[in-house]
């Protein structure tokens, strides 16, 4: 499961990575106009990408879980700081958060997160 939720981050963000850093009319429909906010949202989501390449080349069960709790807990936050459940991109966060809670609790229910402590 850790492994499905890494490449479903990077099927996800390299085109919206993409068509954020090309202004796509989709983008622009979606999320509106270039703003301050979404140039911090692209580096959010490019950085997101990176860490599911490199965890994807170099597994860390703790670095994924954390990396997924990240983007749980904001993406299931994002109807509420959007306002609406009907927007595209908050649809299709809460669908990542499902999948993503899933692939926790099979780590946890694995018993694969240990912290020494």
């Amino acid at each position: 499961m850790i492994t499905a939720s890494l490449i479903l981050n990077i099927v996800v963000l390299i085109p919206v990575c993409y068509f954020l850093l090309t202004n796509n009319f989709r983008m622009t429909k979606t999320m509106g106009e270039f703003t301050p906010a979404r140039g911090i949202l692209l580096s959010m989501y490019i950085t997101i990408l990176l860490a599911s390449i490199l965890l994807l080349l170099f597994l860390d069960v703790k670095l994924a879980s954390a990396l997924f709790f990240m983007q749980i807990v904001y993406k299931l936050l994002s109807p509420f700081s959007v306002k609406t459940f009907k927007n595209p991109v908050v649809i299709s966060n809460i669908l990542i958060a499902i999948f993503h809670l899933v692939t926790i609790y099979t780590i946890i229910k694995a018993d694969a997160l240990h912290f020494d402590i």
